[in-house]
């Protein structure tokens, strides 16, 4: 039996580019793994079976973890199967990548579960954009549909942040998102700037380019945004396509202080703080 966490992410940028022929977009993106967290456990079993601690989490055939159990059993040629539980913590709909990281968790878990040789990078590519991503380091710079990863350094800004995610009660459809877009290149080299860059370069430079469809769409979104700075982060942005609101503070006090005062004028909201680095 394995109990594992599945990280969620935030992206310190987004860039879309432009609409492909294929329909997909092609965009620029640094991903960052946080200490939000699922926890899945994995057991051995004569078949893919899954529970869950949300009752509104889908547990059927579109669900990512069992369709990266079966990729992966058919890629290895593989008889076996898995029992999985998911203790969701992490809100889903929200830009944070929960069902994406628990389906990477998945992929890994059972590839050791199972002691099959096969490669999972495509395998989790064919899964989810941001799938690929939680297989790996925890920041990365994504291209092309977010699928095609380059290594980045840590970014000096973080070494001393902390933390804050704010998930409001609305869930933003990422086909939605992506159908409201005005594609564009983006305006910096956003890996230089998240690399070398301080948080005041990154609240004047670094944007995510879904923010603009979004903001217009759920003014409570753009107004948590506002509250966010208000109430101190040094830099503050939508993650992904929504509806999750993330900031950065200079002391884990203010990080702490910020989540509960939101929280507390607004109950139905979710949030979470800690250090910005794993």
């Amino acid at each position: 039996m394995l109990t594992l966490k599945a990280f969620a992410k935030i992206n310190l940028g987004l860039h879309v580019l432009r609409k492909r022929e294929d329909g997909f977009h092609d965009l620029e993106t640094v991903f960052l793994k946080v200490g939000w967290h699922d926890e899945l456990t994995f057991s051995s079993s004569n078949s893919i079976e899954m529970t869950c601690s949300n009752r509104d989490l889908r547990i059927d055939d579109g669900n990512l973890c069992i369709q990266a159990a079966r990729a992966l059993a058919l890629a290895a040629g593989c008889a076996k199967g898995v029992q999985i539980h998911l203790d969701k913590t992490l809100p889903f709909g929200a830009g944070l990548g929960g069902g994406s990281s628990d389906a990477a968790l998945t992929l890994q878990a059972c590839k050791s579960l199972w002691r099959v040789d096969s490669e999972l990078g495509p395998l989790a590519a064919h899964l989810g954009s941001d799938v690929p991503f939680f297989l790996g380091d925890s920041i990365a710079f994504g291209e092309g549909r977010g699928e095609v990863l380059s290594a980045m350094s840590e970014p000096t800004a973080l070494r001393d942040a902390h933390l804050l995610i704010v998930v409001p009660d609305v869930a933003v459809s990422t086909m939605d998102a992506y159908s409201n877009i005005r594609p564009r290149l983006g305006a910096v080299d956003m890996n230089e700037l998240v690399t070398t860059g301080s948080l005041d370069d990154w609240r004047r430079e670094l944007v995510n380019h879904f923010e603009e469809s979004v903001f217009s769409a759920f003014p409570q979104v753009a107004a948590l945004k506002a509250a966010v700075y208000k109430r101190g982060a040094a830099y503050a942005s939508m993650s992904g396509s929504g509806s999750a609101v993330f900031g950065l503070f200079e002391s884990a006090d203010q990080a702490k202080q910020s989540v509960s005062a939101i929280l507390k004028e607004h109950p139905t909201y979710q949030g979470w703080t800690g250090p910005a680095l794993l």
